[in-house]
This record gives C-alpha cells, sequence and structure tokens, in this order.
C-alpha cells in the first residue's frame, strides 16, 4: 500500500498545536496518549495532565510521565473493572505484592486508606532518587453516569488540592476524556466560586441552560 492509494487527508501532517499540549517523554519526546491543561484563576495556577488509563504496554511510560513531571497527586476516577468489562490496567503495588517493578522504577506501596467513596495509597517510586505520590482512586462514579452523591465528589477534590505540591495533577479515568475531564472541569468551578468569581460561574450555568432549553425547544417542534 503506497502514498499515493492512500486518501489525501490520510497523510496530511497532524496540526503543529498538538505539540504544544501533548506530554513529551524523554529525551526522543515520545509519544503517550497525554494532554497538559493549564488555566489561571486569578493569579493562581492549575496545571493538570489528563491521560488515558495505562494499558499493560503504557505502564512503564505512564510512570516515565509521572516522575519526568514531577507530579505528586494521581487521581483515578474508574475501577480497574466495571460490568465485566477492563477500564484499566493495574498500574500500583497493591497487597500482597507491596512492590512493583517497571523498566527502570521500582514502586512499593508505602501505605493505604480505603474510605466510604475513595482510596488513598501512598506510593513511593524509586529511580536514583526516591519520590512519593499520592494516588487517589474514586470509587463510586460508574462510567457514562455521575456520582452517587455530589458532596463526595467536592470533598475528594477539596482533599486532592489539600496535598497537592509540586507538579501537575495527573487525571485518567478509562479513556481519559469522560470523567477525568468533569473532575477538572468542577475543580476550576470550585476555584472560580472560591476566588470570588461567582458572576463568570453563574453565566457559564445561564449558558448551558439556554442551550438546553433551546435543545427541548426544538426537540417539540419536531414532534408536533
Amino acid at each position: 500500500l503506497g502514498p499515493k492509494s492512500l486518501p489525501t487527508p490520510a497523510i496530511e501532517p497532524l496540526p503543529k498545536f498538538y505539540d504544544a499540549t501533548r506530554v513529551p517523554l524523554g529525551a526522543t519526546r515520545g509519544y503517550i496518549n497525554a494532554s497538559y491543561i493549564r488555566t489561571h484563576i486569578g493569579e493562581e495556577e492549575h496545571f493538570y495532565i489528563s491521560t488515558q488509563g495505562p494499558l499493560p504496554c503504557t505502564v512503564a511510560d505512564f510512570w516515565q510521565m509521572i516522575w519526568e513531571n514531577e507530579s505528586d497527586v494521581i487521581a483515578m476516577m474508574t475501577k480497574e473493572v466495571e460490568l465485566g468489562k477492563v477500564k484499566c490496567h493495574r498500574y500500583w503495588p497493591e497487597p500482597p505484592q507491596h512492590s512493583l517493578d517497571f523498566s527502570e522504577f521500582h514502586l512499593r506501596l508505602d501505605n493505604y486508606q480505603i474510605l466510604e467513596y475513595f482510596i488513598i495509597r501512598i506510593i513511593e517510586i524509586i529511580n536514583k532518587q526516591r519520590r512519593f505520590v499520592k494516588h487517589l482512586q474514586f470509587t463510586t462514579w460508574p462510567d457514562h453516569g455521575t456520582p452517587r452523591l455530589i458532596e463526595h465528589l467536592v470533598k475528594f477534590i477539596r482533599y486532592m488540592r489539600k496535598i497537592h505540591q509540586t507538579g501537575p495533577i495527573t487525571a485518567h479515568c478509562s479513556a481519559g476524556i469522560g470523567r477525568s475531564g468533569v473532575l477538572l472541569c468542577i475543580d476550576i468551578l470550585l476555584s472560580c466560586i472560591e476566588k470570588d468569581l461567582c458572576d463568570q460561574y453563574l453565566f457559564c450555568y445561564e449558558v448551558v441552560l439556554q442551550v438546553l432549553q433551546n435543545i427541548e425547544a426544538m426537540e417539540s417542534r419536531l414532534l408536533q
């Protein structure tokens, strides 16, 4: 199959703006399915990595990304298996196996705590140096659904923000575009409220409400 037999769009170079947000790996700027997200609330910068849940073949790349970006908080918004489908490969040590090795990284489960709606894990990463990463797994948010209680998600986000110290917060679900995106959006909106930017928040709400009302009106006309 030669280039001439391919449709023209398939052989066009990708837009350069993808490189502005994608997370590169190592000196060769290798690929991982992850993007940087930056936004400012007042003078405070919110910095995230949104990524796909690790696959068996990408676990080492995932930990390389965490190490190189000095990310000290991972927010996992999915279970490993949901409704009989694997959503994310287990990439952390879990009892009785308290340590794992991936490429040049040695991982050790330092401590963990199981709460009503999320799990806290403290993971030590060793790669010549030692670092600790807080791994937060939210457990009551079904895929293509919503959390059982809003209060639980808000408390999770506040805890996530409280313990974050260095690098971007890394968030993932399964594909890395659904629950992860909602998590980061709510975190930003909560910051807007706390920074006395209620007018902007209310305006966003009014825009969404207006769009929903327009869709509802259009559907009603189609049914008549």
